[in-house]
């Protein structure tokens, strides 16, 4: 996530912050515990999982604007109904995530972050850069993450 200008004071510009779990200065163990859980509990009960990006699209902040929340509503409704079971999906090449080609009442656009920005080479270099921001914050759980969880983050 991140500290956004207007809702954290003294922040002019968006900074990323990370945090491995909600409330996880309150938490017991430590945050690779709570993945192997949810992994657990995810493959018991056989659990889809989604990712929506409610925060920024279109360009870097003060070009893009937040997406529309009848965008995420309709996601979020897709993903209910089920109709994004059987959607085509593209992988993220920075993300390694699959990423929906389609899904009713969102411009297809709009499913794939860099289809939003004018500027492709202006997204991928931040994309890159969100993507070094998170194997740097990473770093301080990689030796007892498991080697699946190690593999799966951004390249």
């Amino acid at each position: 996530t991140a500290k956004v200008a207007g809702t954290e004071q003294g922040v002019k510009d968006p900074e990323p912050t990370f945090s491995a779990c909600f409330g996880g200065p309150f938490l017991v163990w430590h945050p690779t515990k709570y993945a192997e859980l949810l992994a657990e509990k995810l493959r018991k009960h056989g659990a889809q999982t989604w990712l929506v990006n409610t925060g920024w699209s279109g360009g870097a902040y003060g070009v893009g604007s937040r997406i529309k929340l009848k965008y995420t509503r309709a996601i979020i409704d897709a993903i209910h109904s089920g109709a994004l079971a059987d959607v085509a999906t593209i992988e993220d090449p920075v993300f390694g995530l699959q990423v929906p080609t389609a899904c009713p009442e969102v411009p297809s656009e709009m499913l794939s972050p860099r289809n939003t920005w004018a500027d492709k080479a202006a997204y991928d270099e931040k994309a890159k850069k969100v993507a070094s921001l998170f194997r740097e914050n990473f770093k301080k759980y990689e030796a007892q993450a498991s080697a699946e969880v190690r593999a799966a983050g951004p390249r």
